[in-house]
């Protein structure tokens, strides 16, 4: 699967304000790629429309050759829950279910949480919260809600994994597993992940860093 973008802008507001201007990506099948820059050059808007969470205002995505824009309302449901992965600055867990039931959820739209289980908690035991299953996200420290929340996002063996800031609640301690965590889904699954952070350390982990200023690419250059 591959990400092509075409000239993709974002307006919002009247008159409209224009936060992307005219960028053209091509991220690649197993690619680690980053996106940096500073507050305001809209490094999280473009992260959420190369991942279908929003729509651009002019031009056009594909994911593996589909358009989103085509999709029913179900289809891209369908297709995020089955092929997306998502990882925020916040784990936005639910308060009222258990870390298990919480990494289930996804199987669970499916209806295929009995049979994902076993791999839930693996995922666990990967991340070294094997003690946390049961506990309520209340029960946990942030770092230890932040390793459910990816643990969540990868339940469904996702192709594609975006994180918006997924260190950027965290101290630097837990920030590096968590990078750790991500990082291992790359090489060791091939998942695509497509990261946006403003930590210089982290977006350098990076195979690509986009370096975004004022919704423009200005540095779009291999690492390492």
């Amino acid at each position: 699967m591959t990400i092509i973008a075409n000239q993709i802008v974002k307006e919002f507001g009247t008159p409209p304000t224009r936060v992307i201007q005219g960028i053209d990506l091509h991220i690649d099948d197993g690619e680690f790629v980053s996106i940096s820059g500073r507050s305001g050059s809209g490094k999280s808007t473009l992260l959420y429309l190369l991942s279908t969470l929003d729509e651009p205002s002019h031009g056009n995505i594909t994911l593996d050759d589909k358009d989103p824009k085509q999709m029913s309302v179900n289809e891209l449901h369908e297709f995020r829950n089955k092929n997306l992965g998502f990882v925020f600055q916040f784990h936005y867990l639910l308060q009222e279910l258990n870390a298990l039931e919480n990494v289930l959820l996804p199987a669970r739209r499916h209806g295929r949480h009995l049979e994902k289980e076993e791999d839930a908690r693996e995922l666990f035991k990967t991340f070294d919260i094997e003690d946390k299953l049961h506990k309520l996200p209340s029960q946990m420290s942030g770092g230890e809600q932040q390793r459910v929340a990816i643990a969540r996002a990868m339940i469904m063996k996702p192709r594609y994994l975006f994180a918006d800031e997924p260190t950027g609640s965290l101290d630097t301690k837990n920030g590096d597993i968590v990078m750790d965590i991500l990082i291992r889904a790359n090489k060791e699954n091939g998942t695509t992940l497509v990261l946006v952070t403003h930590e210089e350390e982290y977006a350098a982990m990076a195979r690509r860093e986009i370096m975004l200023v004022d919704g423009k690419v200005m540095e779009n250059h291999k690492l390492g």
